[in-house]
């Protein structure tokens, strides 16, 4: 049966707000950043062996902000190579934003962006009008396997796409995080049947295992500050609230008991540890890392 709630991504502006205050609120970003200092470079040694060109496509890019992060870091291990970046990204303020940002950094004139408002599902449809023989060397997906129908099917179509040497880069929220606890609770409750909302590394690890992909793994230690939450008609909290269930005006719409239940198991050990009078919620990270399959 179909949930009655409405989901977050119906109201884009909302849902960019929401996601402005998660990333305030929580360390997501910051462990992403060390992940990407510190282990994506060794990941990134062998992608394009020596071409003098390398193809990069960024799936649900958002802002750009870890974009270009991950550029930079191609760029120091592949000096001499230019790069296609293909940018994949659905809501017209991200791509707004994500362009100012690269009008900002004129030390970004080695990379040629190709700029895509389309979500996922789109993109792999245009690509197969275009019927194109490009490969890409680097193709990353970072936080955006929600929002696709068939997470599995998605992962198969940009694999194949992946040239001899090529790294698929997916990162998702762990299973063993807060965010995994919530929606093996209450999955049939919160999650929109028209997209795959409730999916962790784990999910995705299931998948990979049973169609004999191999891969490696991850963990990023993650965390977020959800205490205004539990304050009854607190604007911040009932924002956040929005996030965590991926549910429009969560705190309106949602049955007593549901509301309730959530509240309950946030508050968990399962889920958050409280520390000096703040619930901080386990936002911990995975991330996956796919080669090309011959």
């Amino acid at each position: 049966m179909a949930s009655p709630l409405q989901s977050l991504v119906t109201d884009d502006d909302r849902y960019q707000t929401a996601f402005q205050l998660f990333l305030q609120r929580s360390s997501e970003h910051q462990c992403m950043l060390d992940f990407i200092h510190a282990q994506l470079p060794d990941i990134l040694d062998s992608v394009g062996h020596g071409k003098p060109h390398l193809n990069v496509i960024g799936v649900g890019s958002g802002a750009g902000q870890i974009d270009l992060e991950m550029l930079s870091e191609l760029h120091l291990k592949h000096p001499a190579a230019t790069v296609d970046n293909e940018v994949v990204e659905p809501s017209a303020q991200q791509l707004h934003n994500y362009k100012v940002l690269v009008g900002q950094k004129p030390e970004l004139s080695f990379v040629k962006f190709s700029w895509n408002q389309m979500t996922a599902a789109q993109f792999e449809e245009h690509w197969k009008l275009k019927k194109t023989m490009k490969k890409a060397d680097f193709i990353h997906m970072v936080q955006m396997l929600y929002y696709v129908k068939d997470p599995g099917a998605t992962i198969s179509f940009f694999q194949h796409l992946l040239a001899e040497k090529g790294k698929l880069l997916i990162i998702l929220v762990s299973g063993q995080s807060g965010w995994g606890k919530l929606w093996r609770t209450y999955r049939h409750q919160l999650c929109n049947t028209e997209i795959s909302q409730c999916v962790t590394t784990a999910d995705i690890k299931s998948f990979l295992d049973s169609t004999g992909v191999s891969y490696r793994s991850y963990e990023l230690l993650s965390q977020l500050d959800i205490t205004e939450c539990f304050t009854e008609g607190d604007p911040t909290g009932e924002l956040l609230l929005d996030f965590l269930t991926e549910v429009l005006d969560f705190s309106k719409t949602a049955s007593p008991e549901l509301k309730a239940g959530v509240l309950e198991l946030l508050r968990h050990p399962d889920c958050s540890v409280e520390n000096q009078g703040r619930v901080i919620f386990n936002n911990n990270l995975g991330v996956l890392v796919i080669d090309h399959q011959s």
